[in-house]
């Protein structure tokens, strides 16, 4: 397994970043709030979670070791793959996602895209005694903005949104929805719209 990548930063997208990493980019998927502390051109270092398919080798990037082993446990509840374990943690921080487990806040979860109300009771019942939630001070809500122009920003969230299992249609229809109630209209924090467009397929995932 892949437990960690240290290199520098080749490039960011929405979800992904590129590390290089003896002299090979790899790339890592991450949630927005990660990839919002990477600068290309920077050195980085990414705790990691190697997911094996018989088709695949995806690595998921984190903040840091406490992120990936929550991303792992969330995993260990059936009908919960990595995707939809990213998502969770897309949408909510790890503290926000710890509390609510551990206090049973099915309204929280079920926030996610792909969690309704019985697999956010399954969540809570599998889940509430194994997490310890974090104090405010370990919160990661400081992360600073990545204003991005708002049409190449429709463009990226719309394809993150496809990379985490949305069909184009709806996913496109959340965030024209998001970005059509913005009132800064020139640039946006990428992070910000993803969130949000997640919180709106929510309910009808």
């Amino acid at each position: 397994m892949i437990s960690s990548v240290r290199g520098e930063v080749l490039a960011v997208g929405l979800d992904h970043a590129v590390v290089e990493v003896g002299g090979i980019g790899l790339a890592v998927q991450a949630t927005p709030s990660t990839l919002a502390r990477l600068r290309r051109g920077q050195p980085a270092r990414l705790d990691t979670a190697l997911v094996v398919r018989e088709d695949s080798l995806t690595l998921f990037g984190f903040a840091d070791a406490a992120e990936r082993e929550l991303f792992l446990l969330l995993q260990t509840v059936s009908g919960v793959g990595p995707r939809l374990a990213l998502a969770a943690l897309a949408v909510l921080d790890p503290a926000a996602l710890s509390h609510a487990l551990a206090d049973g806040n099915i309204t929280t979860l079920t926030s996610v895209p792909g969690i309704g109300r019985k697999g956010a009771e399954r969540l809570i019942i599998e889940l509430r005694d194994k997490v310890a939630p974090p104090s405010p001070a370990d919160g990661g809500d400081d992360l600073p903005a990545s204003p991005v122009v708002a049409g190449t920003l429709r463009d990226q969230v719309v394809e993150a949104l496809v990379g985490l299992g949305f069909a184009a249609k709806p996913a496109e229809k959340a965030v024209d929805e998001v970005l059509g109630g913005s009132e800064d209209g020139g640039a946006a924090d990428s992070s910000t719209v993803l969130r949000a467009a997640l919180t709106r397929l929510g309910p009808s995932r």
